[in-house]
């Protein structure tokens, strides 16, 4: 049974009135009996049905998603996750356009943003890349009262109204304690394997990484970074390049995508059960490697709850309403090949 404003009312000992002064936003509210009422409506599961509410007063959504393109399994699995949106349309009340942009393209992000605030949507989300700008036309939607998410990737300082992600300097520092962990008996250096320093989560997962190493593991050495801007054929040739001048290498840690570059490049040079690999995301081809042994860990992050959360958010932006922040909070998932999931069908 979905909890209810009872349930949070009784699991915080406060009034059914405060809850909803909490939920909507109102003032009148002490910060302790706040946190008290956030903190149960996180225990609880507590999920505000916003698409009922707004069925019965009869309004429509006009959202725009810009997303990468490419052949980036991790995105291409957030496409078909706000797909799935779009087909739940007429129950949500939401009219979602995907707008795609090249890859780390700041100047093609920006041109999107501005056919996004021509088109006066109630609200986009946009997995951001962090370039001058790109935040000036986030800001210029906020200035047309036009609320922006950004997704997996963050975009502070550009006025923003939320960010659908997980905490990626938290992701880069537990990163860094498996691999220092990993590797406790092995000799040899330690490389990291990114996209592109152009987007945030992959120079924030850079930042808690390198800062646990040098914290937790000094004595390990790290490489240069290797920028493989998440292309597989690319990530492929720089990997097996690095195998080759690095023949005591302990571990790879992947903070981006391009694994399956990364994957063909241990195995073709017969190191993938020599080198300690941590990677991101669980794609097909990470859930592979992680069976096979040549992946020993992969830090996922639910592309699904970001899509809903994003879409939450903007409906909640739209309305006045709060957003309760532990509601949207996306959690961190560490898979071995001992607690993989089971496929669904």
């Amino acid at each position: 049974m979905r909890p209810t404003v009872h349930d949070i009312a009784a699991k915080a000992g406060v009034s059914l009135a405060t809850v909803d002064r909490v939920l909507n936003n109102r003032p009148g509210v002490r910060n302790v009996t706040r946190d008290k009422v956030e903190r149960a409506i996180a225990t609880l599961g507590y999920v505000r049905d916003v698409a009922a509410a707004n069925l019965a007063k009869g309004r429509n959504y006009p959202f725009v998603f810009i997303l990468p393109a490419g052949d980036n399994s991790f995105m291409r699995g957030l496409e078909g996750e706000v797909r799935a949106a779009m087909a739940r349309s007429a129950a949500e009340r939401t009219q979602i356009t995907i707008l795609p942009v090249p890859v780390f393209d700041a100047q093609a992000l920006a041109q999107a943003l501005s056919e996004a605030r021509q088109r006066r949507p109630a609200g986009v989300a946009v997995v951001a890349v962090d370039a001058p700008g790109v935040a000036e036309a986030v800001m210029r939607l906020r200035d047309d009262g036009i609320a922006v998410v950004t997704l997996v990737s963050d975009l502070p300082g550009s006025g923003r109204d939320h960010f659908a992600g997980v905490d990626n300097i938290a992701a880069g520092r537990t990163a860094g304690t498996l691999m220092g962990r990993f590797t406790g008996g092995r000799a040899g250096p330690i490389a990291v394997l990114a996209g592109s320093m152009l987007v945030r989560d992959h120079r924030d997962r850079l930042e808690g990484f390198t800062a646990v190493m040098a914290e937790e593991f000094p004595a390990r050495p790290l490489l240069p970074l290797i920028e493989g801007q998440d292309d597989p054929i690319l990530v492929e040739k720089l990997v097996r390049a690095l195998v080759e001048r690095e023949p005591d290498l302990a571990g790879i840690y992947s903070l981006g995508a391009g694994n399956r570059g990364l994957v063909a490049a241990l195995e073709n040079t017969g190191r993938s059960k020599t080198i300690c690999t941590i990677a991101h995301e669980l794609t097909p081809h990470s859930r592979a490697a992680l069976r096979s042994g040549t992946i020993d860990a992969v830090l996922n992050q639910d592309a699904g709850h970001e899509v809903r959360s994003a879409i939450r958010v903007l409906k909640a932006k739209a309305d006045g309403l709060a957003v309760i922040e532990a509601q949207e909070r996306i959690r961190i998932d560490i898979f071995l090949k001992d607690n993989l999931p089971i496929e669904q069908a």
